[in-house]
């Protein structure tokens, strides 16, 4: 795995956590949480412009740090007690699907 690949990753783990402390922000009314949601939204992006800056295909790379964010929110939901239903899963597995494909006909990565 190279290095920008790495970077997307992390941002995909940043992306996950923003949107956790997003739903502990009670719709910005929980000042803590709604800071902590406000800082880790730009240190996730940040680690994507770094990805791209080092030669990334936008394509693949965002749809990855999304997909890393996306999946992650649902295992954090489950974890929380708020598991999707069984259609949930079906179409969480056809965004693991599409991303997984977009990156096996991506020409540039």
């Amino acid at each position: 795995m190279n290095a920008a690949w790495l970077l997307i990753f992390v941002g995909g783990i940043f992306e996950t956590v923003w949107a956790t402390t997003m739903s502990f922000s009670d719709c910005y009314t929980d000042m803590f949480w709604t800071v902590a949601t406000m800082l880790l939204i730009p240190i996730s992006v940040i680690f994507l412009y770094a990805a791209l800056k080092r030669g990334l295909p936008t394509g693949p790379a965002y749809s990855v740090w999304v997909g890393i964010g996306a999946v992650g929110a649902v295992i954090v939901s489950i974890w929380m007690g708020k598991a999707p239903n069984l259609m949930g899963f079906f179409f969480l597995g056809i965004l693991i699907a599409g991303i997984i494909g977009l990156n096996l006909v991506s020409e540039d990565s």
